[in-house]
Formats: C-alpha cells, sequence, structure tokens
C-alpha cells in the first residue's frame, strides 16, 4: 500500500451553533440567581466566581471559530504548530460513516451519519484524549499511517464533558 508521506487538513476549532436570545436569558437567569444565593450564604467569592464565569460563557459563545490546520507527517500529528509525536500517542481510532460493505459485513452497525472524527488517547493529563475533526475521503489514510508506525488502536468516544458542552449549546 503506498501511503502519503504528508497528510493535510483543515477544519473549524469547533462546530458553530447558533444560539437564540432565550439562551442568552436563561444563562442570566442561572448566574444570577445562582450569585444572590451564594451572597445570601455568605460566600461573596463563589458569587464573583459564578458572574465572572458568566461574563466568560457568553463571550466564548459569541467568539467565531478559527481554521485549524492539522497534519499528519512522519513524525506524528501537527496541529497548528504543537507536534504529537507517534512515540507519545498511546492509541488511536478513526470514527467515521460505515461503507455499505462494512454495514453487511457487520450487520449491526448503526444506520445514523457520525461526524468523522481522528479519537487520540496521548500521555497527557490535563487533555487525555484528543478529538480531532477530519474529512470522510482522509479517514481510511489516517488510519492506515497510524498503523504504519505502530501505534495501537482502540475503539474511543466523545469525551463525556464534550457531550456536556454539546447538551448546554457549546
Amino acid at each position: 500500500m503506498d501511503l502519503p508521506n504528508k497528510l493535510e487538513w483543515k477544519a473549524l476549532e469547533y462546530e458553530e451553533k447558533e444560539r437564540a436570545p432565550d439562551w442568552f436569558w436563561a444563562l442570566g437567569v442561572l448566574v444570577v440567581a445562582g450569585a444572590v444565593a451564594s451572597i445570601l450564604f455568605g460566600n461573596f467569592f463563589f458569587a464573583l466566581l459564578l458572574v465572572v464565569s458568566g461574563i466568560l460563557m457568553a463571550m466564548f459563545s459569541l467568539k467565531k471559530p478559527e481554521m485549524v490546520n492539522y497534519e499528519l507527517n512522519r513524525l506524528g500529528l501537527k496541529i497548528q504548530n504543537r507536534i504529537h509525536p507517534y512515540e507519545k500517542i498511546k492509541a488511536f481510532w478513526v470514527e467515521k460513516n460505515p461503507t455499505a460493505e462494512e454495514r453487511e459485513l457487520h450487520g449491526s452497525l448503526p444506520e445514523e451519519a457520525v461526524k468523522p472524527t481522528l479519537f487520540i488517547k496521548s500521555e497527557g493529563w490535563l487533555m487525555p484524549i484528543l478529538s480531532v475533526p477530519i474529512e470522510e475521503e482522509v479517514a481510511d489514510n489516517i488510519r492506515n499511517i497510524f498503523k504504519n508506525h505502530d501505534v495501537p488502536e482502540e475503539k474511543m468516544k466523545e469525551h463525556f464533558s464534550d457531550s456536556v458542552m454539546e447538551f448546554l449549546g457549546f
């Protein structure tokens, strides 16, 4: 199999969501109610923390996502200017929509569409699992490159915190 020396793609850093004014009202009501309750219980620091957190959440929700450059090369996975060497990657998983042949072969694969994603389990303690958006067309090449560099393949899914953030509208 002839693998490319370098595979490059771009993706938005996160999926942009349209938020109705009700979302901001709900955030404001929750922050104000929490801050008032904290003040009533004498916890002024927590009230301040809630207000600052609410303001930051509102600002973050208005921020437009940036385009991120990804590159898979002979050294590892490069995200913008940071490289994740193959030696530091404990495992990977490529999540993609199954082909008709794969559905027929395995029989029980889901019909719903999934967002093609590369999951990386790294040695980092702060972010042990990275999820990287990929294009459906390069999914098999990405998998083959990781296998070629002897990185173990381990089934992974999006982290619980990602699911919570998506539920909250982020």
